[in-house]
């Protein structure tokens, strides 16, 4: 069919005037909007202003001026469907025969280094899209451009077909004009995804807690966001670090993985021993006596009310933060003592509910989100032919909740109650287990009968060996070595009861 109508809305108005005028000497009828209509009649080309063609005006700043029946009426019907040719006769449908679109600059919005949300969801085009996908779905009647340099092949293509185009020239533009909508959809979803939280985004906006001094270092500026002062109150000391607020999530996550009364004592964020018991003052001293030396200037947790008691034997060491539920009032005046000493009271009344579901990491170019590590337990599979004693069994789970807490690679001795020997974040597992039964002999720890746990398998024998050597007669591991049954075997010759859990605890 010879196009006898075009409508013409571009923001790239590059050759549309000579295009347009060339329409014109053929007798096409063009309506157009906005600056194009303005445009086009300082060319002195005859055109229609839509509002004229739909009969309504342009509203709402120019956001509903195409988005009307008579447009998309005039470019879907099916030309030749005697139902399609009568219902837009009845409706009042003119044929549109030719759309010539080109979109509003999204992407040169968003390029800008000071783009706003609001100036990028205004050049979010509606009206541009809709007509463009109309006349390419109806592509066996209706010719749709998007790109101004296809002017002059429609041009040729009318002028050797007297004023038609072929349906391959139509099919051609057809599919470009789809690939470009869905560019240019992509490129608004993926603005909104660094913009905004949907389904397929990660998006977050926290309310500032406070300025730090400075970050982990003196020449890194840090605040903290988020609702942290809704967890924790600071009753006494200085202010809170960067440090110490790490310190302090990191203590009430392995706190919150024991129920009964328990005292642990981190430094950068790795816990220097872990003791429970039902005097807390007792729990302290399983806890100190794991390592004697690194918990100077570290942060001790405890999950129940700091008393006089326990409050004068951690007095006796220098340490920067105590968090606990609550203090008691003799426990609290004697660490008020310490001008300097920061007390933190959890006011969760359980240390779970201050545990995120989220973990969030800063890389290079972006953030890794992944949910948090609250695997509990672990899966009592024994894989020796010995099964493991109940105390033993009891002292494997006790390094396994441990150990989850510990910087891989690592390694925690324990026996039900206590830690005895820690190793973290080495390069091989081996030299974690030795660093852990070094960590022992220099606090006078026997390792004779206690449990090693491994946060992740032991990839070769030699890890077990040593912790065997070291006096351990079980092991606790997530398995799944290509070397599982070396490791075993190596358990079987030196009697050692082993447990599978098959949850890997890595921490980076």
């Amino acid at each position: 069919m010879k196009i006898s109508r075009a409508l013409i809305s571009v923001s790239d108005k590059t050759g549309v005037a000579s295009f347009a005028r060339a329409l014109e000497r053929q007798g096409v009828d063009i309506i157009s909007t906005g600056g194009t209509a303005d445009l086009l009649r300082k060319e002195k080309i005859p055109v229609r202003e839509i509002s004229s063609f739909t009969a309504f005006p342009e509203v709402l700043e120019g956001r509903v001026k195409t988005l009307h029946p008579r447009v998309h009426g005039g470019l879907l019907y099916k030309r030749g469907n005697p139902k399609h040719e009568a219902e837009a006769r009845e409706c009042g449908f003119e044929p549109i025969d030719l759309v010539v679109v080109n979109l509003y600059p999204f992407e040169a919005t968003i390029a800008k280094p000071d783009v706003t949300l609001a100036e990028a969801i205004e050049n979010i085009d509606i009206g541009g899209p809709s007509m463009i996908r109309s006349a390419a779905k109806n592509y066996e009647s209706v010719t749709v451009v998007i790109d101004p340099a296809d002017y002059d092949l429609v041009l040729e293509n009318m002028r050797d077909n007297n004023g038609e185009t072929t349906l391959k020239l139509r099919e051609r533009l057809a599919i470009k004009a789809f690939i470009k909508t869905s560019e240019y959809d992509r490129a608004i979803g993926n603005f909104l995804n660094r913009e905004q939280t949907t389904e397929a985004s990660f998006s977050i906006s926290l309310p500032l807690v406070m300025r730090l001094r400075y970050g982990e270092n003196p020449h890194q500026a840090a605040a903290l966001y988020g609702d942290f002062d809704r967890h924790f109150e600071k009753l006494h000391g200085k202010e809170l670090s960067f440090n110490n607020i790490l310190d302090i999530s990191a203590a009430t996550n392995l706190i919150g993985e024991f129920e009964e009364p328990t005292v642990a004592i981190l430094k950068h964020t790795n816990p220097c021993g872990v003791g429970s018991d039902a005097d807390l003052r007792k729990a302290w001293d399983k806890a100190f006596a794991t390592d004697k030396q690194a918990p100077f200037g570290g942060i001790i947790i405890c999950n129940r009310p700091l008393g006089e008691s326990l409050a004068k034997a951690v007095s006796e060491i220098f340490s920067e933060v105590i968090v606990a539920p609550d203090f008691e009032p003799e426990g609290r005046s004697i660490l008020q003592k310490k001008k300097n000493l920061r007390l933190i009271r959890l006011v969760s009344s359980e240390t779970s509910g201050t545990r995120s579901t989220r973990d969030i990491r800063s890389v290079c170019g972006g953030v890794l989100v992944q949910d948090a590590d609250t695997a509990n337990g672990a899966s009592q599979n024994a894989v020796t032919k010995r099964r493991p004693t109940k105390t033993e069994l009891n002292a494997m789970l006790f390094g396994w909740r441990v150990v989850k807490h510990v910087k891989s690679n690592a390694i925690v001795y324990a026996k039900g109650d206590r830690t005895l020997g820690i190793g973290a974040g080495q390069m091989s597992r081996v030299d974690a287990s030795r660093i852990a039964i070094w960590k022992a002999e220099e606090a006078g720890l026997s390792l004779k009968g206690s449990a090693v746990a491994s946060d992740a398998f032991f990839p070769f024998p030699d890890g077990l060996i040593a912790a065997a050597d070291a006096g351990a007669t079980c092991a606790i591991q997530p398995g799944g070595s290509v070397r599982d049954e070396e490791v075993i075997a190596a358990a079987n010759e030196r009697n050692m009861a082993m447990i599978f859990t098959g949850v890997r605890h890595f921490r980076h």
